[in-house]
């Protein structure tokens, strides 16, 4: 049990880090969560589901992904 709850502590802190530094950037994704599938493993073996996004949102991650990049262009 302890392994259960180790693994979604450490997945549910890796989502609000996600959420916190891509409300930073100017990003919000909704669906920003965990895959309840990949909870139901025995271990479980979470996923961070991403969802859908806007095609401007598309662009705002990108860029915050590659910001270096584009600036070398």
């Amino acid at each position: 049990m302890k392994t259960t709850t180790g693994a979604l502590g450490t997945a549910q802190e890796a989502v609000a880090e996600l959420r916190e530094a891509l409300a930073r950037a100017g990003i919000t994704l909704p669906s920003l969560g965990l895959d309840v599938v990949t909870l139901a493993a025995e271990p479980p073996r979470p996923l961070v589901e991403l969802g859908c996004c806007t095609v401007e949102t598309a662009r705002l991650l990108a860029a915050a992904v590659l910001p270096r990049e584009e600036s070398r262009s």
